[in-house]
């Protein structure tokens, strides 16, 4: 790459050229912008549940006749498919796309991007939208931005700005400055327990027999890191569908306790699997969302758990048990109690926001995991 783009002269571009207000669901790609965002305009800046919603949201601003901007991973344009089709493109709304290029070919990534990566172009194509990589240069960005906005006008339909890795330099806030991000460098003293204190709780409390579904980003890579085992799945990527994968093998392994390692973002972008887990009452699955309030694993943007209760939603949606915890004697106490009564039970555990730096990857194949859960399952 020739240059690398200052995040806060990107943000001053797109207000030069009338963009905004803007909202998605972050990606570390994108992470300074968003920082910067926070910084500097965090009315203009919408935290969205899931990608589909965002397009949404977007249409709705542009019908009030403002021109905003959607930040996305492309694995995120698997969920804003239905809304860009349908919805963008039946009633002539045209959104800003800014979508970030994992698995890009030839750029080493994790397995889950690896199909994404190669077909982003094709897939925004596939659905009309113009779509080209987005320009390194400042001076080159504030001419193709007026060209998407002429686009946009002239056909009605979205224009999309594909991402790279190390597009976007890191963002440097300037002095004072709050985003109200929740990620720490370093290991909190006192307060919430750590994510990886939380786990090993419930692993050992829940018991070898159990079956584990870990949901995307740390929460996966911490569980093989420390507990691996056969009855473990590490669910990477599909963020969001932990849950309802936990639901789907709770119904057809009746006889097995099913407990589901589920996050606040990717529960919040999927909201509706707890109505459908409520509704259809597994007695053997208990739902446990570790909750540190932010995306931790592309910079620590709040995911807006915060203002949400969701011990209250499912008891709305039908859970038979759901509990608040803190410290570990509290998540200790929920889980002996709830294991013991007919679930479906959901378990919030109050998290700090940190992870070991040196985290690495699950080291076992998705697909190695996926069929030795299988094997743990039939035996």
């Amino acid at each position: 790459m020739s240059a690398i783009l200052d995040p806060a002269k990107v943000v001053a571009l797109l207000d030069e050229a009338g963009f905004g207000p803007f909202t998605g669901v972050p990606c570390s790609f994108l992470g300074p912008v968003i920082s910067c965002l926070q910084d500097t305009c965090p009315d203009q800046y919408l935290i969205a549940a899931n990608e589909g919603e965002a397009v949404a949201i977007a249409a709705g601003s542009r019908l009030a006749g403002r021109r905003p901007v959607v930040i996305l991973q492309n694995s995120g344009l698997g969920n804003a498919v239905n809304p860009l089709t349908s919805l963008c493109h039946t009633l002539r709304l045209p959104v800003l796309l800014f979508v970030t290029w994992r698995g890009e070919p030839g750029s080493p990534d994790e397995p889950q991007h690896e199909l994404m990566g190669r077909i982003t172009s094709d897939l925004l194509t596939a659905m009309e939208i113009r779509n080209e990589i987005l320009p390194q240069d400042e001076e080159a960005l504030r001419e193709r931005l007026l060209v998407a906005d002429a686009h946009m006008r002239d056909t009605g339909l979205p224009f999309a700005f594909v991402v790279r890795k190390g597009a976007v330099a890191p963002y440097v806030p300037p002095a004072g400055a709050g985003r109200g991000r929740v990620a720490r460098a370093e290991a909190p003293a006192g307060g919430n327990m750590l994510r990886s204190e939380a786990i090993a709780h419930v692993m050992r409390v829940v018991g070898e027999g159990a079956l584990v579904v870990a949901t995307t980003g740390k929460t996966a890579r911490e569980l093989e890191h420390d507990w691996d085992r056969p009855g473990n799945l590490y669910v990477v990527g599909s963020m969001g569908c932990a849950s309802s994968i936990a639901l789907g093998v709770a119904l057809h392994a009746p006889a097995r306790q099913v407990v589901v390692l589920d996050g606040d973002g990717a529960a919040l972008m999927r909201l509706e699997a707890m109505a459908t887990i409520g509704r259809l009452g597994p007695p053997n699955l208990l739902h446990i969302i570790l909750d540190n309030e932010s995306y931790e694993s592309t910079g620590g943007q709040p995911t807006g758990s915060a203002h949400l209760n969701f011990t209250e939603v499912a008891a709305a949606c039908g859970y038979e048990q759901a509990a608040e915890v803190t410290g570990p004697e509290g998540l200790v106490a929920a889980l002996e109690k709830q294991l013991v009564h007919v679930g479906p039970s959901l378990i919030r555990v109050r998290i700090a926001s940190y992870s070991d730096p040196g985290l690495g990857r699950p080291a076992l194949p998705p697909p190695a995991s996926a069929a030795r859960f299988q094997e743990m399952i039939a035996s």
